[in-house]
Formats: structure tokens, C-alpha cells, sequence
């Protein structure tokens, strides 16, 4: 089953001005999320225009059908990020609900977590 990462395009870290950048943090960390999610048949990546979390940019999810979501925000727009990220999210696909064990996280998630949302019902 498909893990989507969702990422914001439109964060900025408070920084973003005085650092000149001609990008948003979050089209940089997009950038960097969709070239190590690309060879992996089981990850989808797709832009948001803002999912709200301002104050802790850069902000993502991770969702697919039937399992739980998770919001994850206050990254720094680099590779390190971008490799934690999708190799969380290559955990989400691979399991049944969505839940993977702390022990299996990678580190640089760890302490990222803003959100986890049940999965939406199958009956109206």
C-alpha cells in the first residue's frame, strides 16, 4: 500500500529572511524529500501550499488509506532530514496499521512528532 508524504512548500524558519534564500525551507526540503523518496515503489510525495504549523516549520505528514497519519514539523531543510523522513515513512508502508516501534524509528524524527490522527472510517 502507497505511504503519502505530504510536504508544505510554503515554510519558512524564522531565519529565512536575514539567510537571503531565493526558495521557501519547505520547497527545499521538498526538493530533497522527492530526489530520496523517488527510487522507492512504495512512497508517494506530493506539495501542500501550508499545512498550518507555522510556528514549527518545516512541517510534513505521512498518511496512507486505512492506517494512522502522523504530522511531523520543526525540520531543518537538508539531506539528513530528507533521509530520516522517507526512511520513517518506507517504515509506514511496510506496516499493517501504520504504527512502527520507537526502537525502528530513525533518529532524526525522533522529537518531530506534533500529530497522530486515527484512520478515517470505512462506513459513512
Amino acid at each position: 500500500m502507497t505511504t503519502w508524504i505530504t510536504i508544505c512548500d510554503t515554510c519558512k524558519r524564522e531565519d529565512w529572511e536575514e539567510r537571503g534564500n531565493d526558495q521557501t525551507d519547505g520547497e527545499a526540503l521538498a526538493a530533497l524529500i522527492e530526489a530520496e523518496a523517488a527510487a522507492l515503489p512504495t512512497l508517494r510525495t506530493r506539495r501542500q501550499s501550508c499545512l498550518m504549523g507555522c510556528k514549527s516549520g518545516c512541517n510534513i505528514a505521512i498518511q496512507s488509506h486505512g492506517k494512522l497519519a502522523y504530522t511531523l514539523g520543526d525540520f531543518t531543510p537538508d539531506a539528513e532530514a530528507a533521509q530520516a523522513i522517507v526512511g520513517y515513512a518506507a517504515l509506514h508502508a511496510e506496516s499493517a496499521s501504520g504504527q512502527v516501534p520507537y526502537r525502528s524509528w530513525p533518529q532524526g524524527v525522533k522529537g518531530h512528532f506534533v500529530t497522530r490522527h486515527a484512520p478515517l472510517p470505512e462506513e459513512e
